[in-house]
C-alpha cells in the first residue's frame, strides 16, 4: 500500500485528504482505511508525508516546506541548513519569535516567509522533526546534593539536572561532559558526568571544553597505540621495492615556521623544449596505513586534522604525522610523486604518477622564500636554491595567469592570527600574510590535484572529488539586486552565470569602498565546496576536474585518494569486486569527510570567536575603527580592521532605527541617520565576555 500512495501523492497537483486517498487507491472496507490511517502515520513520522492543519496529505519534497538542521545562536535566532547542510548558500533565517520552541541541532520543518534578503531567505519553525541530544559540555554548580549544567553553548535552551551519584567527583566550577540519561518533560534533561575536563579557570579548559562539544577526539585508542608499534621509524630497503628512487632530485619543501607534519614537497627542471618539469611529491601516508586498520578506522572517523591557537589535533598519530610520514630533510620517506611536463601556457601535457622515495635537501619557510622571492634577502643555507625558486616563482605565474585566464575566483579573504601566551591567553591579533611562497604551493598543489583527479576520470573508475557546483542564479540576482541600492549598477553580462562572469563581477566589486565585505557577501551566496564520488567540477577554481590528493596526512579524502592511486594504478587491481567496492564505500567517505569538515571548521571558529572575545576585555573602553559588516534588525555587526567582529544592539544605538531588510539599512526616526553594509564607523568597545564569546560596540561617529 505505501508504494501506491507514494505514488497518488507524486502526480498529485495539490494536497489530498484521506477520504481521496482512500477513493484513489479503490479501497472499500474499513480494514482498508485503517490501514490507510496506519501507512499515512508512519510516512509522516518517516518525513515522507506532510499533514496540513486542514488535514490534507502531500508529498514533503512537494510542498512548499523545507527540512533541515537548525544552527541557532547566542542572540536567539537562527538559520536553518535546508537540504544539503553543507550547502551555506541555502540557509533560512529564523527570528526568536518564528522558532517555535526549537533548540541547535534540532532537525525542523520550515515555511519559507521571504526571499528579500541578500544573505539569505527567512522562515519559520512549524514543526521539529528530530532532536539528537546525547551529551552536552558545560559547568557544573551544585545547591546541596542537586547540580545543574551552566551550558557552555548557550544556543541551546535546555535544563539538565544531575545529582550527586551522576556527577562522579565533579565539583562546583568543573567543566564537565555529560550524557542525557532521560527527557523530564518540557527542556528539563536528567544527566551523568562522563568526563571531567578541568576547572573552568585552568589554562586550556575553555579550548577543550569546545573540542568536547563538537565531539572531536583528542586520544587515540589501545588499538591505534598497539599498531604503532609495528610502524617503523625509518625507510627500510624492503620498502623501496616497485618504487622511483628520487634521492639524487633537488626536492625541498617550503611550510610556515612552526610546521611540523609536512606532507608535500617540490622540484622543478627547466626542460630542452623550454617547458617546465614540475615534481609535486606527498607522503605516501597509505603504506603505512592500511584500510580498515585501527589508523584507518580512527582516520575516517576524525576526517581531518583540526588546527586550533595553541594546538593541533591530528588525524593520525604524531609518530606518522611528525615521524615516518613527515618529510623531514636529509632523511629517506616514502612518497607518491605527480611529475608534470607544463608549457608557457600553463597547461600540463605529459605526465606521470608513481610511488617514489625522495630525499627533502631543506625544510624551507614560507618568511624565508619570500624574503628570497620579494625582496631579494637570501637567507642563510638558502644559497643553493635560489636559482630553482625563481624558476618556480616563474612557473607560478604562468600556471595562475592561465587559472585566471579560465575564470579561477580570488575572493581575497583576510584571516586572522590570533598570538596567545603560555596560559593561552590572547595577546595580539594580526592578519595572516599570504605572499609569494603561498601563492606558488598553492598554484603548484592545485595542478597535482587537477592531473591525478583527471587521470581517473578518464579510466572511468569510482574516485572521490573535491567538487564545488554553480551558485544558484536566484542567489546572485539577489546579490545584484543588492549592489543596486547602494548605488551601484553592475553592467556586465550576468546572462550565464559561469566562473569567467563571476570573476568580472569580483573585479567589479574590488574597485569599490566597501571591497570585502561585498566579496564576503557574495562568497556567502557560493555553494560550499564537499566530497562527492561524482565528478562536478570546482566552481570557484574553474576546474573541469578535482580532487584532494596533496595533504594525507591531515585530510582523510586525500588518504584515500592515495590508496585508490595504489590500487588502480601501481597494484592494477580494477577487477569487479575491487570496483565494487569502492563504489560502495566512497559514498560514505565522501558524506562523512564533508560533515567533519564542517564540524573542524565550526569548532576553529567558535575557539577564535572565544579568543577573540578575550582579546577584547583587555581593551574595554578603547576606540577602533571598522566597517559595518551585517546589518540585522536587532543591531549592525562590525568588522574592526583587526578583524575582531562585534555587534552595536538597535536598542543601545541613539534613536529608534527602522530596518531595511532588502538594502541591509538602518534609519534613524528622529536624527535621520543612514546605517549601511560597507559603511567605515569609528567604534568604542563597550563589552565583551569571553564566557558568551561576544562583542559589544557603541558607534562614535561615521567615518568618511
Amino acid at each position: 500500500m505505501k508504494e501506491k500512495i507514494l505514488s497518488i501523492l507524486q502526480t498529485a497537483d495539490r494536497a489530498l485528504s484521506l477520504a481521496e486517498i482512500d477513493s484513489l487507491l479503490g479501497n472499500h472496507t474499513v480494514e482498508e482505511y485503517q490501514e490507510l490511517c496506519r501507512v499515512m502515520r508512519e510516512l509522516e513520522k518517516e518525513n515522507v508525508v506532510y499533514h496540513s492543519n486542514k488535514d490534507k496529505y502531500m508529498l514533503l519534497e512537494k510542498s512548499h516546506l523545507v527540512k533541515g538542521v537548525l544552527r541557532s545562536t547566542r542572540k536567539g535566532f537562527g538559520f536553518v541548513e535546508a537540504g544539503d547542510p553543507t550547502r551555506r548558500a541555502d540557509d533560512i533565517y529564523i527570528r526568536m519569535e518564528n522558532m517555535n520552541g526549537a533548540i541547535h541541532n534540532d532537525v525542523v520543518l520550515v515555511e519559507v516567509i521571504s526571499k528579500k534578503n541578500v544573505e539569505r531567505m527567512e522562515g519559520r519553525i512549524l514543526k521539529i522533526l528530530e532532536r539528537d541530544l546525547k551529551t552536552v559540555v558545560g559547568e557544573i554548580r551544585f545547591k546541596k546534593d542537586r547540580g545543574t549544567l551552566l551550558l557552555d553553548d548557550k544556543k541551546v535552551k535546555i535544563q539538565i539536572e544531575i545529582d550527586r551519584k551522576h556527577a562522579h567527583g565533579a565539583v562546583d566550577g568543573h567543566k564537565v561532559v555529560v550524557h542525557i540519561l532521560k527527557h523530564l518533560g518540557g527542556q528539563r534533561y536528567q544527566g551523568e558526568v562522563e568526563e571531567i575536563l578541568g576547572h573552568k579557570n585552568d589554562p586550556g579548559v575553555d579550548i577543550l571544553s569546545i573540542i568536547a562539544k563538537h565531539h572531536i577526539n583528542t586520544t587515540f585508542s589501545d588499538e591505534v597505540k598497539e599498531q604503532l608499534k609495528q610502524i617503523p621509524d625509518t625507510v627500510s630497503e624492503s620498502d623501496l621495492k616497485g618504487r622511483t628512487d628520487l634521492r639524487d632530485w633537488e626536492i625541498f619543501t617550503i611550510d610556515g615556521d612552526d610546521t611540523k607534519d609536512i606532507d608535500d614537497a617540490i622540484s622543478i627542471r627547466k626542460l630542452d623544449n623550454g617547458h617546465y618539469q614540475l615534481g609535486v611529491h606527498i607522503a605516501d601516508v597509505s603504506y603505512y596505513v592500511k584500510e580498515n586498520s585501527p589508523l584507518d578506522l580512527e582516520a575516517m572517523d576524525r576526517g581531518t586534522s583540526v588546527y586550533l591557537v595553541d594546538r593541533v589535533i591530528p588525524m593520525l598519530p604524531h609518530q606518522l604525522s611528525n615521524g615516518i610520514c613527515s618529510l623531514n630533510p636529509d632523511v629517506d620517506r616514502l612518497a607518491i610523486s605527480c611529475v608534470m611536463e607544463i608549457d608557457e601556457k600553463g597547461k600540463v601535457g605529459n605526465y606521470d604518477i608513481y610511488p617514489s622515495v625522495i630525499r627533502s635537501r631543506i625544510q624551507m619557510t614560507y618568511k624565508k622564500v619570500n624574503d628570497i622571492l620579494e625582496r631579494n634577502i637570501v637567507a642563510e643555507g638558502y644559497e643553493p636554491y635560489v636559482a630553482s625558486l625563481q624558476e618556480m616563482q616563474k612557473l607560478s605565474k604562468v600556471i595562475r595567469d592561465s587559472k585566471i585566464k579560465r575564470g579561477y575566483l580570488d575572493f581575497d579573504v583576510d584571516e586572522a592570527k590570533i598570538l596567545v601566551d603560555e596560559n593561552c591567553h590572547p595577546t595580539e591579533i594580526t592578519k595572516r600574510e599570504r605572499g609569494t611562497g603561498e601563492n606558488m604551493i598553492e598554484d603548484f598543489m592545485i595542478a597535482a590535484n587537477e592531473t591525478v583527479a583527471t587521470h581517473i576520470f578518464y579510466m572511468q573508475l569510482p574516485f572521490i572529488y573535491r567538487v564545488h557546483e554553480y551558485p544558484k542564479e536566484e542567489k546572485i540576482r539577489n546579490f545584484l539586486s543588492f549592489l543596486g541600492t547602494l548605488g551601484y549598477t553592475y553592467t556586465g553580462n550576468m546572462k550565464q552565470i559561469d566562473p569567467l562572469h563571476i570573476q568580472q563581477l569580483l573585479r567589479f566589486l574590488q574597485t569599490k569602498k566597501e571591497a570585502k565585505i561585498l566579496s564576503s557577501l557574495l562568497l556567502r551566496n557560493m555553494q560550499k565546496a564537499v566530497y562527492k564520488p561524482q565528478n562536478l567540477g570546482h566552481f570557484g577554481l574553474a576546474s573541469k576536474c578535482y580532487t584532494h590528493f596533496t595533504s594525507p596526512i591531515r585530510r582523510y579524502p586525500d588518504t584515500t585518494v592515495h590508496r585508490l592511486l595504489r590500487t588502480y594504478l601501481f597494484e592494477k587491481k580494477v577487477d569487479e569486486n575491487t570496483l565494487r567496492h569502492w563504489e560502495e564505500k566512497l559514498p560514505v567517505v565522501a558524506d562523512h569527510s564533508s560533515a567533519k569538515e564542517r564540524a573542524s571548521v565550526d569548532c576553529e571558529r567558535e575557539v577564535e570567536d572565544m579568543k577573540m572575545a578575550e582579546y577584547m576585555e583587555d581593551h574595554i573602553g578603547e576606540e577602533f575603527a571598522g566597517m559595518i559588516s551585517s546589518v540585522m534588525n536587532f543591531g549592525m555587526f562590525i568588522l574592526l580592521d583587526n578583524l575582531v567582529e562585534g555587534m552595536v544592539p538597535i536598542s543601545q544605538m541613539d534613536d529608534f532605527y527602522h530596518y531595511n531588510e532588502e538594502c541591509l539599512m538602518l534609519t534613524g526616526e528622529r536624527t535621520g541617520k543612514v546605517y549601511r553594509i560597507g559603511d567605515r564607523v569609528l567604534v568604542r568597545v563597550k563589552r565583551a565576555s569571553k564566557e558568551d564569546a561576544t562583542i559589544d560596540f557603541e558607534i562614535i561617529k561615521k567615518l568618511s
